[in-house]
């Protein structure tokens, strides 16, 4: 569909024009250079959580629990899924977490009243709006007067993560999704809203229509550990998830071995650091359930497609794909130990202060241990996309 590949194509071109904006390796570097390796910790910890709160506004159909479901790499059947039809009751706020990211959260928010006595104070009060850090205001005919004032006003309270998202259903079709996005920008400009943007999404294929550009702008709008937080969170459909996940591990695992090289005091082998083993299991446990490479997640991307999901499971050529283990990743540290030569000096002297280079040998290996094995797993995750959508 040409809406499909407008969407598409789109995300790329604004996702590279997003990271070339990446300044986190800047923030970084200051903070080695000034010796508040605390501040790189922190850092790290804040990558590696991904506490993130998002909100869906919305009458409670089968739309929005699909969406929310798909948010989560869930579909309508699997455990802590969404129900639909939703037992809550009309005034309720109901949050689901993220099975494999659990600082990751999905909260179904009650429709906006559609009386004329709407007061956009009170319903935000209600439903604690300011909290979320961005907010979809869902729709499948055309928004709501009364949403739209409450998109106001949040917009006059300096929340600029909210947005409107058309959720298409079953029966609709292209041309019927095209006079839906007219019709509904021509009820934003009447209210308005300038500039309106509305985000065609399918609840079921998020890698169809205008999602991607949709996480594309909201990388831009969200601070940079949140953006992090979200891209590293939402489950990988499309080739150029798996790129921006690598970049935004490049930088995690830029700041582990800062640690690493920073914080010893003697050059002793990376394989003697029990800490830093440690630190490096978690970064890359944290890359195989973002980059959907567990069991659990092919498994269920095998369903949702309809392959077998052996076909999938056999893509993943990387050990550390299938399983995150102590010993792997040891071995691989003592291999990027004894290999060192392969690492530019150049590149200690870049990054690392001048007072440190002299115990930056933790550096280099933690660096290339890590950086290899992100790249091979974003190897394995791009074959089972690439072979999930048939492309």
């Amino acid at each position: 569909m040409a809406l499909e590949r407008e969407g598409v194509s789109g995300a790329r071109t604004e996702m590279a024009e997003v990271f070339r904006g990446l300044n986190i390796l800047e923030t970084l570097k200051e903070s080695i250079e000034s010796n508040t390796f605390s501040d790189v910790k922190d850092a790290v910890e804040d990558l590696l959580i991904s506490r993130l709160n998002l909100a869906v506004v919305g009458d409670r159909g089968d739309e929005k629990a699909c969406f929310m479901n798909s948010l989560r790499g869930l579909c309508s059947g699997d455990e802590g899924a969404a129900p639909s039809p939703s037992p809550l009751a009309p005034e309720e706020v109901a949050g689901y977490p993220n099975p494999k990211h659990p600082d990751f959260r999905l909260w179904d928010l009650p429709p906006v009243p559609t009386t004329s006595s709407l007061e956009p104070e009170g319903y935000m009060n209600r439903v604690k709006f300011l909290r979320y850090n961005a907010v979809f205001m869902a729709f499948t005919q055309s928004p709501q007067p009364n949403s739209v004032e409450l998109f106001l006003e949040a917009r006059s309270l300096q929340r600029h993560t909210v947005y409107f998202i058309l959720l298409a259903s079953a029966t609709d079709t292209e041309k019927s999704l095209e006079e839906k996005r007219k019709a509904s920008l021509e009820v934003l400009t009447s209210q308005g809203v300038t500039q309106p943007k509305i985000y065609l999404v399918s609840p079921s294929t998020l890698e169809k229509f205008d999602f991607p550009v949709l996480v594309g702008d909201m990388y831009r709008d969200l601070p940079e550990v949140r953006a992090h937080a979200l891209v590293l969170a939402l489950p990988t459909f499309t080739s150029t998830q798996v790129t921006q996940k690598k970049e935004v591990f490049k930088a995690v695992v830029w700041a582990a071995a800062s640690l690493s090289g920073g914080m010893s005091t003697i050059p002793v082998p990376m394989v003697a650091s029990m800490v830093d083993s440690s630190v490096a299991v978690r970064v890359l446990t944290k890359a195989q359930l973002s980059l959907c490479l567990d069991d659990e997640s092919v498994e269920r991307l095998a369903r949702q497609r309809g392959i077998e999901p052996t076909r999938l499971k056999g893509l993943r050529t990387c050990v550390l794909s299938v399983e995150v283990s102590k010993g792997e990743v040891k071995k691989r540290l003592a291999v990027a130990e004894k290999d060192l030569a392969t690492v530019s000096s150049k590149l200690v002297e870049l990054v690392m202060p001048r007072h440190i280079r002299s115990v930056s040998r933790s550096f280099a290996a933690m660096l290339q241990a890590l950086n290899s094995a992100i790249d091979e797993m974003a190897a394995d995750a791009e074959k089972i996309v690439v072979t999930a959508l048939g492309k």
